[in-house]
């Protein structure tokens, strides 16, 4: 067929191969999807001095966490991850959103957090990573939802209430 052509319109040689040129490209698919690896290289690796912020909040204990490209070392309050927070249990906890998307030794990590007591700072902490790593690349969004790390925990203490010894113990009855 395109010989017809070449031999009607008198094309030449160099025309033609260009032409079949753009044919087999614009025939290729041009959106490759690219691997959570990869989009993960391409955020920290593009964005080598930038700093992302984001709050947590986890029963009363309030998180302010910020991420930014590096070696992997954690602060909070001034103090390392295995000082503030003895318990191993609780490192797993802060460490969770890292772990899901293989950023761990890769970013550095600064706290500071407030209120509650230590279950409810990791809580708070990880939630506050969780969103400083979803607005760091919108594309982690996804799976940090996905895994139920940018939900906000929103059981609080139920008040006191009058009459009552707790939220709703009441006092012991006496028959005399």
């Amino acid at each position: 067929m395109l010989e017809r052509v070449r031999e009607q319109t008198g094309e030449t040689e160099i025309e033609a191969e260009a032409e079949a040129e753009v044919e087999e490209l614009e025939a290729e698919p041009e959106s490759v999807e690219e691997t959570a690896s990869e989009r993960r290289e391409r955020v920290f690796d593009l964005a080598r001095g930038a700093r992302y912020q984001a709050t947590g909040k986890r029963k009363t204990a309030v998180a302010r966490v910020l991420v930014r490209p590096g070696s992997g070392r954690w602060y909070l309050n001034g103090r390392r991850l295995e000082d503030y927070l003895p318990r191993v249990k609780l490192q797993k906890v802060v460490r969770q959103p890292l772990q899901v998307l293989g950023l761990e030794g890769r970013v550095d990590v600064v706290v500071k957090v407030r209120g509650g007591g230590v279950s409810a700072q990791a809580g708070a902490i990880r939630h506050g990573l969780a969103r400083a790593l979803a607005g760091a690349d919108p594309a982690l969004r996804p799976e940090l939802k996905r895994r139920g790390f940018l939900t906000r925990d929103a059981r609080e203490v139920e008040r006191k209430k009058a009459g009552l010894k707790k939220a709703r113990k009441r006092p012991q009855f006496s028959k005399r």
